[in-house]
């Protein structure tokens, strides 16, 4: 459809542009990231390295973004990248801000982050007007319990047929 066509690069063109930014030029988001980065190394056992992680994050953005804006795997490539945006989102904590214009600031990043996370979701579960995988996976179950049940049934019929004829041999 052509509005998936039109759409998908558009949603996916701020990703491509913040990956490329954080590859070529990480040095400003690595202290804006210190503080997530440090709250996840202490829950999640990742490695307590913003530099790292801030290259690994346009890694994931430039892929996701690319895959999204070609199309390939749109589902996938929406769910990495809404992965990726929720701890960025964070870093914007306008909530800690008492400079009015800087806490305004952050807090249009926040919201814009919160409105590109509402797009990724719609993308990553959007099936084309296809049946998702549940759908498809429950019709499968139905199929084979169908066919389960039906044979269940022949042989139900043959033995009987068997066993009539057992009995008519015998007599």
């Amino acid at each position: 459809m052509i509005v998936r066509r039109l759409a998908r690069p558009m949603l996916a063109a701020i990703f491509i542009y913040g990956g490329i930014g954080a590859l070529r030029q990480p040095k400003g988001r690595i202290e804006a990231a210190r503080p997530v980065v440090k709250a996840m190394s202490d829950k999640l056992g990742t490695p307590n390295d913003p530099a790292l992680m801030v290259r690994a994050d346009g890694v994931a953005m430039l892929t996701g973004g690319t895959l999204l804006a070609l199309g390939r795997a749109p589902r996938l490539a929406s769910a990495l990248l809404a992965g990726v945006l929720a701890p960025t989102t964070a870093t914007h904590d306008f909530w800690a801000e008492s400079d009015p214009e800087a806490k305004a600031a952050k807090q249009r990043s926040f919201l814009t982050n919160v409105s590109l996370l509402g797009g990724l979701i719609l993308a990553a579960v959007d099936t084309e007007g296809k049946p998702g995988l549940t759908y498809r996976a429950k019709m499968a179950t139905d199929s084979v319990e169908r066919g389960a049940r039906g044979l269940r049934r022949s042989a139900r019929r043959e033995a009987k047929l068997a066993a009539a004829q057992a009995k008519n041999a015998l007599s």
